[in-house]
């Protein structure tokens, strides 16, 4: 329960921050992020994957939103789509840990497969 209040005021924090750098779209970005997130955190894998794209295509230069799409793409099977969105995670922000980490998970998941 702790850990679910922290990423909602995580999310909250960053929406603020996001639009106060860069307006409008990404405000719009940030809360697609959020209800993309809390999709995926509840099982509702389509719903998450159409809304963190949407939060992509708003805020391109996100990082975390890159995670979090990969990780929606990971859970409907779409495993070459969220190895891209992982890659572009790690491309935005190297320090991006949970990036790193899930890119090198999908990474030897694509090798193992036939």
């Amino acid at each position: 329960m702790a850990a679910r209040v922290a990423r909602i005021v995580f999310v909250a924090a960053l929406a603020c921050c996001v639009a106060l750098i860069a307006g409008c779209s990404a405000w719009q970005g940030a809360v697609l992020y959020g209800s993309g997130t809390g999709a995926l955190d509840r099982g509702e894998v389509f719903r998450a994957v159409d809304d963190l794209e949407r939060a992509a295509a708003l805020v391109p230069q996100a990082s975390e939103i890159q995670n979090h799409l990969g990780l929606a793409y990971t859970a409907a099977g779409r495993d070459d789509d969220a190895l891209v969105a992982f890659q572009r995670a790690v491309d935005l922000d190297c320090e991006n840990v949970a990036a790193q980490r899930n890119l090198s998970k999908a990474e030897r998941a694509a090798r193992s497969s036939p």
